[in-house]
């Protein structure tokens, strides 16, 4: 869990850049410094005394006699810049007993002026500022003390020349490897540690009423992030059983209502004829419609109750069409059935895709005018259905398959189920459902997904 935490992983990552940074810029300097071995490397004397006193060679008798250059190659500096820079070494009495060749630099003081005291100092020659160091040195019990001198113009030169450039470019590295590497870095960790993010994502949006029963998966979400997502779970699972028990009960009223008005038709149908009994019968027909409609509607909207089978699309048109043919003959409707294939095979329920057409079909003889015919056409992939009929205005066509919506113009008086039951099918088979103005007319067109 800790290896799957973000502030972990940004912490790794940023450890790992910042190794690979200083490693960078390590070689880079290391580069550069093997390169340009032997510069004095700059303006403080003191250090470059220092540096100079691991240098000194002594003889047999323990007196200096030279400095050795070989590691640290600058002898061209003391005999080029004769004028510039210069080294000596004294003795506890302050003689000198060693200096640098040819050098004409004129030293403070005089020979024999004291033991020297370590430290800097400065003092003028010729018109120019003169900076010098002083370090003793230890060998063989006794004391001698290395002096090194150089001039502020000098000192400035190699400023110029080589500090400010290679700090420049010291500092242009630096930044360029810390954007680019350490950039990119964590551009590539933060891809990787949000992608469970971004999958979680794209699985909530597709969770929708008929999959509630999904949930979010959270092996791989970080361990700041899984509440949250372990919270979400809790809170489809309780719309999940809030669903059911919506769904079931509705469900169990339409049956228990079922048989109560049953028998209230067969008590109405003893009474004598008449227009009350008329009345009645009629009042009870419709209450029985909207219940079984109700049943359809909660059977339409559980996706358990579907089972999925290739189904011949005409066979399933032509029963339709035999089921209302009664009632189109009633109506002075004809209901006229093309295919363009000869066995248009799709994946779908059977029964939901009976009651499907059964309902467009009805919908549309109630809204035909007699004498005009109800026009079905099954394609491969397209199934159309169009009516002669007064049509509804562009404004209704989204009110069509809203729940208990009733247009004009219908010879009964259903509940307003019919289309709303067709939509919950076609979205359970992942079928687009769609209403057109035909001129006149309406045209209703279902389209399987590709």
């Amino acid at each position: 869990m800790r290896l799957n935490s973000l502030a972990v992983k940004v912490m790794l990552a940023y450890i790992a850049c910042a190794t690979l940074t200083t490693a960078l810029l390590v070689l880079a300097v290391f580069s550069l410094t093997t390169a340009q071995r032997g510069l004095i490397s700059g303006a403080e004397v003191a250090d470059t005394a220092k540096g100079m006193v691991d240098d000194l060679l002594f003889d047999s008798s323990g007196r200096p006699v030279g400095l050795d250059v070989t590691d640290f190659d600058v002898e061209w500096i003391f005999e080029s810049l004769k004028h510039e820079t210069a080294y000596r070494v004294l003795d506890d009495a302050g003689n000198v007993v060693l200096s640098s060749p040819g050098s004409e630099v004129i030293w403070p003081g005089s020979a024999a002026a004291g033991q020297p005291v370590p430290g800097s100092f400065e003092f003028q020659q010729r018109g120019v500022t003169m900076h010098g160091a002083t370090e003793a040195v230890e060998h063989d019990g006794q004391t001698w003390y290395l002096q090194f001198t150089a001039s502020t113009r000098f000192l400035q030169l190699v400023y110029q020349a080589f500090s400010l450039p290679f700090t420049g470019m010291g500092i242009t590295l630096f930044s360029l490897v810390l954007l680019f590497v350490f950039g990119t870095s964590v551009y590539v960790t933060l891809r990787f540690t949000f992608k469970p993010l971004r999958d979680v994502s794209n699985s909530a949006a597709e969770i929708s009423p008929r999959s509630l029963h999904a949930r979010l998966q959270t092996d791989a979400i970080p361990s700041e992030i899984a509440p949250l997502v372990v919270s979400f779970n809790n809170v489809l699972e309780r719309l999940e059983h809030g669903y059911r028990v919506q769904q079931e009960f509705l469900a169990t009223a339409a049956h228990e209502l079922k048989t109560p008005l049953a028998l209230i038709r067969a008590q109405i149908e003893l009474m004598d004829d008449g227009s009350e009994r008329t009345s009645l019968l009629n009042d009870v027909e419709h209450m029985t419609r909207q219940v079984q409609q109700l049943l359809h509607l909660a059977e339409a909207s559980e996706m358990q109750s579907y089972r999925f089978t290739a189904v011949n699309v005409r066979e399933v048109a032509d029963e339709a069409a035999g089921y209302l043919q009664r009632m189109a003959n009633t109506a002075g409707v004809s209901i006229v059935i093309t295919s363009d294939a000869a066995q248009p095979q799709w994946s779908a329920d059977r029964g939901a895709l009976f009651t499907l057409l059964k309902n467009l079909l009805e919908n549309a003889i109630q809204h035909a005018p007699r004498g005009t015919k109800v026009h079905l056409d099954v394609g491969t992939d397209t199934l159309s259905l169009r009516d002669w009929g007064p049509g509804v205005d562009d404004a209704q066509l989204s009110q069509l398959f809203k729940r208990f919506w009733r247009g004009a113009h219908r010879r009964d008086h259903g509940a307003g189920l019919g289309l709303s039951i067709c939509q919950e099918i076609a979205t359970a088979h992942n079928w687009a459902l769609a209403a057109y103005r035909a001129e006149p007319g309406l045209l209703f067109q279902l389209s399987r997904a590709q």
